[in-house]
């Protein structure tokens, strides 16, 4: 029996990698892809791109924890993907989500991809160390590793809640340490920001924005911090 997978994408201006994203979007053997991008106001060709790939379009107001709300609202199936724009997951996501979505349709688990950049560079590989690492210690894979959950879990949690921050944080922290997987696969991110904000200083604002959520800061100050 062919079970469906709706895989959710928020956009604000992503027209320069979104066109990557879709294209390489998985095609689990035995499971139907729906695939819907929310889109937060964009002005550049980031809806023209999603249309063209025969994407559902919803729109939102810009801030990923809305948007992905409203992306996941918009379809029924009984599987859930979010994936950021700027991510690419590599070919062996197919048959892995396909084994994921066979042995936990009936338990609380949530599976994640392992961070990798898009990049050469000798700083990205001791970033996704840290990354693994941060996942392995405290449960906590952030939004540019995919998420992959059964939508009765997702909404018995309550879905991602409309946060302009952190929002990916809040829902694995419900989703809690023992009930996440790490898959075997590669979620290829792009290195932008790391780019242009340092290999070290955007780690380290990452980290200052955790903390300081962790202590009880509103996100919506926190997005300040963010830039």
């Amino acid at each position: 029996m062919t079970t469906t997978l709706d895989i959710v994408i928020p956009t604000l201006n992503a027209g320069r990698t979104l066109g990557r994203t879709l294209a390489a979007l998985p095609t689990p053997p035995g499971i139907a892809i729906s695939t819907t991008v929310c889109d937060g106001g964009s002005g550049d060709d980031t809806v023209a791109i999603a249309r063209d790939a025969g994407a559902r379009i919803v729109t939102a107001p810009p801030g990923r924890g809305g948007q992905l709300r409203v992306g996941a609202a918009a379809g029924d199936a009984p599987w859930l993907l979010f994936l950021h724009a700027d991510t690419r997951l590599d070919s062996a996501t197919h048959a892995i989500i396909a084994h994921f979505v066979s042995s936990h349709a009936n338990d609380d688990r949530a599976g994640y991809f392992r961070l990798r950049f898009d990049t050469a560079d000798s700083r990205a590989r001791r970033v996704e160390r840290l990354a693994a690492w941060r996942c392995r210690t405290f449960g906590l894979p952030y939004g540019d590793q995919g998420l992959l959950i059964a939508r009765p879990h997702y909404e018995r949690l309550g879905g991602f809640r409309a946060l302009p921050l952190i929002e990916d944080v809040d829902l694995v922290r419900r989703i809690g340490r023992r009930n996440l997987v790490a898959l075997d696969a590669d979620a290829l991110t792009s290195p932008a920001r790391y780019q242009r904000d340092g290999w070290l200083a955007r780690p380290l604002r990452n980290l200052g924005c955790l903390a300081l959520y962790f202590a009880g800061v509103s996100p919506h100050f926190l997005r300040r911090l963010y830039g």
